[in-house]
């Protein structure tokens, strides 16, 4: 069952379009991910889902309820947490969830037993009393994410989560998640630039540039659309092998870089020897080469192009964790 639907959604801000015509939709359930750089359209995207911005064009439903003739409904359906804080820090964490639920309608009863729940999901409860001024970015971070789920939403929006938090804490957020997920059934729709979270949580992958969607899929069919192996190599000259190698059949995608060129192969240890062979033919020396299993990186580069990461154009693994070690590296 799909819970959340559009067809054609768009936004344009004065001449300038953010978001393009893009249609897609969501499983009930799942945690779908939207994958893309600042700029792509991600944060406008939900912002037209829940209701805080008119399309310029297209239409969505959010738990059969459409964004613009039934935006009550589509509220009292869903949760939401921005990148930009928004919780009252002269209140404690209980206060906090006490008050939102309020907001809903929720009866005292009600109210107290999801408090004691929620917080004891994010591991809050002990600080429940707290003045949320005293909380770290991380504890700040959870109980936002607790708040959006106090009314039961069918959908909780999230947009980019654990942006600015330290390694550690966005792990243990990344484990929230899944468990309220999982507890709540609550269906998840997240947006990261960070492609090890959306390694991690995803269920399905929409990767959005420049206000398109490029492609949808799961995480391993879509590290398995550019090939099942990742070659990089450095050699004496880039673009005569780029050149030589884009007449193989085998090699399903060549991208090159100021030093070195990464390809899609399939069975990439039992390729090296021919593309050494070829690097003869044409008189380039390979100084060295890495085989390894393709990453989130790698898809985002086949599809856009480009690096995921804006900052770093060189180097195609710039996430914010290291990529899965080589099974197979050689260097002259």
């Amino acid at each position: 069952m799909d819970i959340i639907t559009t067809e054609n959604l768009t936004k344009t801000f004065d001449g300038f379009t953010a978001v393009d015509h893009i249609s897609f939709s969501v499983k009930k359930g799942e945690v779908f991910g939207f994958l893309g750089p600042n700029g792509a359209g991600k944060t406008t995207t939900i912002k037209m889902l829940t209701t805080l911005l008119y399309p310029t064009q297209g239409s969505a439903t959010i738990a059969g309820f459409d964004i613009l003739k039934q935006r009550a409904d589509v509220r009292e359906n869903i949760g939401v947490v921005f990148q930009e804080p928004a919780l009252d820090t002269e209140l404690t964490g209980r206060e906090n969830l006490d008050f939102h639920a309020r907001m809903y309608g929720l009866s005292q009863e009600v109210r107290k037993k999801r408090v004691f729940k929620l917080l004891t999901l994010v591991d809050l409860l002990d600080k429940k009393d707290v003045l949320v001024k005293h909380y770290s970015g991380g504890m700040k971070r959870r109980l936002e994410i607790a708040r959006g789920l106090m009314h039961s939403p069918t959908v909780l929006f999230l947009d980019e989560p654990t942006l600015g938090l330290d390694a550690q804490t966005r792990r243990a957020i990344w484990e929230y998640i899944k468990q309220l997920n999982k507890d709540e059934n609550t269906t998840i729709f997240l947006t990261t630039h960070y492609m090890d979270e959306a390694d991690f949580l995803c269920d399905r992958i929409g990767i959005i540039d420049h206000g398109k969607i490029m492609v949808m899929n799961t995480v391993d069919m879509l590290k398995k659309s550019i090939g099942n192996d990742v070659i990089t190599l450095s050699c004496s000259d880039i673009q005569k092998l780029q050149k030589r190698l884009e007449q193989e059949s085998w090699i399903s995608k060549i991208t090159p870089y100021a030093s070195f060129l990464t390809l899609g192969v399939e069975r990439g240890e039992e390729k090296i020897p021919a593309i050494f062979d070829i690097a003869r033919t044409v008189n380039v020396t390979i100084s060295s080469v890495d085989v390894r299993r393709p990453t989130l990186d790698d898809v985002f580069i086949y599809y856009t192009g480009r690096s995921m990461r804006e900052q770093d154009h060189e180097a195609p693994h710039n996430g914010t964790k290291k990529p899965a070690r080589f099974r197979l590296r050689w260097q002259k």
